[in-house]
């Protein structure tokens, strides 16, 4: 694992979004706009269990993600790393944290049928 840059962190921590890349079972690329906060140099993602990008990652750990500033979007950092642990304790809560820091409101679609996920990605390349 590699430090996030003061950049990086700034980003993440700022009401940015991320391109978060993931690869598809024939290999091709997969890409989804997603809310991202961090723990530490630990990125933390949310999703459902049926989202494609959950599936992706249960088979293959590989990430690449680009968070752009929002004000400036020609500022971003680029990271690579592989997911740690994809997890259903706290998702519902943490969802409720990123819609606030996102949105000033908590989350309106939790779906008790589709639960969702904490994903866990330490950062292996930091541009």
């Amino acid at each position: 694992m590699v430090q996030l840059t003061e950049k990086a962190r700034s980003l993440i921590d700022g009401k940015n979004f991320a391109g978060v890349a993931t690869i598809m079972p024939n290999g091709s690329p997969q890409v989804a706009t997603v809310w991202i906060e961090r723990e530490g140099d630990v990125i933390l993602l949310n999703a459902t269990e049926s989202r494609q990008r959950t599936r992706n990652l249960r088979r293959d750990p590989r990430i690449a993600l680009t968070v752009y500033d929002q004000a400036n979007p020609y500022s971003s950092v680029m990271i690579r790393g592989k997911v740690i642990e994809i997890t259903r304790k706290g998702a519902e809560d943490h969802i409720d944290k990123l819609s606030m820091k996102y949105h000033g409101r908590l989350y309106n679609y939790h779906k008790p049928d589709d639960p969702r996920v904490i994903i866990k990605v330490v950062p292996e390349h930091v541009t």
